[in-house]
């Protein structure tokens, strides 16, 4: 892992297109600002965990359903 210090209105720059910016520092908060093409996605850790916990509980779900059809047919 990468380990950077910057300060506020300061840049990270990744690759060509994509720049982290410092916006904010106060007390033990930082804010910061993505710039980013559409096609790339970012998320909050906090938000993606939700978002593959749902994913796996409907792919669960929808394997049951699939499963319980199959029974039913045979």
């Amino acid at each position: 892992m990468l380990v950077l210090s910057r300060k506020e209105d300061q840049c990270i720059r990744i690759n060509e297109n994509i720049v982290i910016r410092v916006v904010q520092i106060r007390g033990d908060r930082v804010r910061i600002g993505i710039e980013a093409p559409r096609d790339v996605t970012v998320h909050r850790e906090e938000v993606l965990q939700t978002l593959l916990q749902e994913k796996l509980k409907f792919v669960v779900s929808s394997s049951e359903e699939s499963s319980h059809t199959i029974e039913a047919l045979n």
